[in-house]
């Protein structure tokens, strides 16, 4: 096991680490036999960075060759994890670019901070690596659509994490939408009811931690990375940073961004939505956090509405579903594989509806990715960059719009909603929810987003220069993500 000291990195790579190419690797595009080896970096190891290490490991002709992590106290499980299948031990480094110029590595996967997603991938492709990445796959809009270009023009592999994609219940419920069978689809909802609680990832009070000097153990330069240099303080590392703007996308960017892949992918050819709008709130005292733990936003497709809902307190479910989908269609309510008729507040057994799926997912979605490395054929990944740069972006644009809401009085109700009986709905089911938790609705105030109009050839808002200065972010050199592909 080596390790790479800042000094000689600094010395080595720097210089050329925005534009780093590799050619005529053994990933440089030729098709991978089964008794081949896949050799992967993982970046990334705590929290999803443990089930990416527990996927590869287990695969055959599959090594992990390094783990990647600013955090040099992430590496002892897993490298105990290899040891105990006996696979051969990994190298483990605190700095990516030194691990890209490895020109018999074919692939990284990466659960690093959000903030990462996007630049890790476009500087593996620069490389000639494939590349899986956890979602989001961006951190905002302009970053997403730059690794996508990346991937097609070094002809990579990369693959999103959203791995619904791979299960055929969700193409199947896909394709009985796309069928018409039970009518238009009115409403495509996505549930994020995440319990407050009081563990490390709590969505709930987070408190505040005192400015301090990093831990020896973490290079907090190398995990800043892109985003603007900041003081350290223990709500940033580890989990915590997914409620800062710099670094996450509040729980719709995190667990919310499962359920916004699936809402869009159940709506028949849905791509980007015409407008966007966001109410919400951080409504459990004051503390460090800064994204909404309560958040409802509606999206409009035309013939449907894409309606997602976040909340970070103890609330009930919503037709037995807490994390989730539910579809409304004219013929009544789907609900897993339970049917609420219109008109009728008892289940049903699911109807059956004869489909064809538009595609038979694999089932394995790390499998997925491996399979695809091997063949080249992006057409047979479960979740491509492009799916999941879309997906991604819904995040972005629902918290776009509530980064630019302004405070109104919970009473009267806002008029944002008036004349839309299920964005109505859904803001006063919110509404009680939140008394449930305390709140005082007639002193408490909700932040109205603005409606904002997208135009999705562009990628970017129609007539609004506040909301396209949020696609993208202020980039830390040498961490910067191109305005486009050269």
């Amino acid at each position: 096991m080596t390790h790479q000291t800042r000094r000689r990195f600094l010395k080595t790579t720097l210089a050329t680490a925005a534009t780093i190419t590799v050619a005529g690797t053994k990933s440089s595009g030729k098709v991978l036999g089964a008794n081949d080896t896949v050799r992967i970096a993982v970046a990334g190891l705590n929290g999803r960075g443990a089930s990416h290490v527990g996927e590869f490991v287990g695969m055959k002709n599959v090594e992990i060759a390094y783990l990647v992590d600013p955090d040099t106290r992430t590496y002892k499980r897993h490298l105990a994890t290899i040891a105990k299948v006996g696979k051969p031990t990994p190298v483990v480094v605190q700095d990516i670019r030194k691990v890209l110029e490895d020109k018999t590595l074919d692939a990284v996967s990466i659960a690093t901070p959000n903030h990462w997603h996007a630049l890790l991938t476009i500087w593996s492709c620069q490389a000639g690596k494939d590349v899986y990445v956890e979602k989001p796959c961006s951190h905002n809009i302009h970053e997403g659509r730059i690794a996508v270009d990346t991937a097609r023009k070094y002809k990579r592999i990369v693959q999103h994490g959203t791995q619904n994609r791979a299960s055929a219940s969700w193409a199947r419920l896909a394709a009985v939408a796309k069928s018409g069978k039970l009518g238009k689809l009115l409403v495509s909802r996505g549930l994020c009811y995440k319990d407050g609680g009081s563990g490390g990832g709590t969505r709930g009070n987070i408190g505040v931690k005192p400015t301090k000097s990093p831990p020896p153990e973490l290079d907090f330069n190398i995990w800043t990375g892109p985003a603007q240099q900041t003081a350290y303080h223990e709500n940033l590392v580890h989990y915590r940073w997914h409620w800062f703007w710099d670094f996450g996308n509040g729980d719709i960017g995190n667990q919310g961004v499962h359920e916004m892949d699936k809402a869009r992918w159940l709506i028949p050819g849905a791509v980007w939505p015409k407008t966007v709008l966001s109410l919400g709130g951080r409504f459990t005292g004051p503390d460090q956090g800064q994204t909404p733990n309560t958040l409802v936003t509606v999206m409009d497709y035309g013939e449907t509405l894409l309606i997602f809902e976040v909340r970070g307190q103890k609330s009930a479910d919503y037709l037995g579903q807490g994390v989730g989908n539910i579809l409304h269609f004219e013929a009544g309510i789907v609900v897993g594989e339970k049917f609420y008729p219109k008109g009728s507040e008892k289940a049903e057994p699911m109807p059956k509806i004869a489909v064809e799926l538009d595609k038979k997912p694999s089932g394995s979605h790390f499998g997925n990715f491996i399979d695809c490395v091997r063949s080249r054929k992006i057409e047979d990944l479960n979740a491509d960059i492009a799916v999941g740069h879309v997906s991604a972006g819904l995040c972005h644009l629902a918290n776009i719009s509530y980064r630019l809401g302004k405070p109104e009085p919970f009473n009267p109700r806002t008029k944002a909603v008036a004349g839309n009986a299920f964005a109505t709905e859904t803001l006063a089911r919110a509404e009680e929810y939140l008394k449930g938790n305390g709140l005082d609705l007639d002193s408490a105030k909700l932040t109205v987003g603005r409606t904002l109009e997208f135009d999705a050839t562009h990628e970017q808002f129609k007539n609004d220069s506040e909301a396209n200065a949020l696609l993208t972010r202020q980039y830390r050199a040498p961490f910067v993500v191109p305005e486009r592909v050269v």
